[in-house]
């Protein structure tokens, strides 16, 4: 027969439970909090004692919260990109004309990398494991920026009765021409041109290789295009 104070001793323990829980919540948030400054302020190459005395916590408990090193880095980057995505999202959407569109993007994310140069760089080192395709959590979100890229695209190549085939990969290969030519200008410490040359370069580069792709469906696109024009109703996910 079992004892009737086995109930609250489990409610106890529970509580217990959840109070720890959340104890290891709050140190894991601060150590994140704590390595994402000290990038930032420091650089790339910043260590695991520094990141411990910034998050006020003994380099062990970092180690037992996370595992390695590759673990705290990998959630360090996933944390960045939710800091980046939150800016770039919004300005994916198109408003006002193909060429304002384009310089909005562009130039927020350019923008976003001369604030935070070291958080960038940390996003690109990936990961110190040797593993195919580096980093989950940036191509994850490349994907994410291209996936969304790809929808605009499509929505406007069939408004405009042509194929959307070549839209996924008009999508990627965009991303990645701006993926590549970031990192290799923030590899040369943000040489040979400047941040504003820079992005009126890719902005140029996207939109004429936007205009002959939708040219080869028979659609004129230029800067002064109206986003509505273009794509209409057929933003909305399909």
């Amino acid at each position: 027969m079992s004892s009737p104070k086995s109930a609250p001793r489990a409610e106890v323990t529970d509580g217990r439970s959840q109070r720890w829980n959340g104890h290891k919540a709050e140190r894991r948030d601060r150590i994140l909090n704590a390595a994402i400054t000290a990038i930032r302020e420091a650089g790339v190459d910043v260590g695991v004692k520094e990141i411990a005395e910034r998050a006020n916590v003994p380099r062990s408990v970092v180690y037992r919260l996370f595992g390695d090193r590759d673990d705290l880095d990998e959630q360090v980057r996933t944390r960045i990109i939710s800091e980046l995505m939150t800016r770039l999202t919004p300005v994916l959407e198109p408003e006002g004309t193909v060429g304002a569109a384009v310089t909005r993007a562009v130039d927020t994310y350019i923008g976003w990398i001369v604030t935070n140069p070291h958080l960038h760089q940390f996003l690109a080192s990936g990961s110190t494991k040797k593993s195919v395709g580096g980093s989950r959590s940036v191509s994850n979100a490349r994907t994410a920026v291209a996936v969304q890229t790809t929808q605009l695209l499509a929505a406007a190549m069939a408004r405009a009765d042509g194929a959307d085939d070549i839209a996924e990969p008009l999508a990627f290969a965009l991303v990645g021409m701006v993926d590549s030519a970031v990192n290799r200008w923030l590899s040369r410490g943000m040489r040979p041109v400047s941040a504003e040359a820079l992005s009126h370069s890719l902005q140029r580069w996207i939109l004429h290789t936007i205009t002959v792709a939708m040219a080869d469906i028979g659609v004129e696109v230029r800067a002064q295009t109206p986003v509505t024009e273009l794509f209409g109703s057929a933003t909305e996910p399909r």
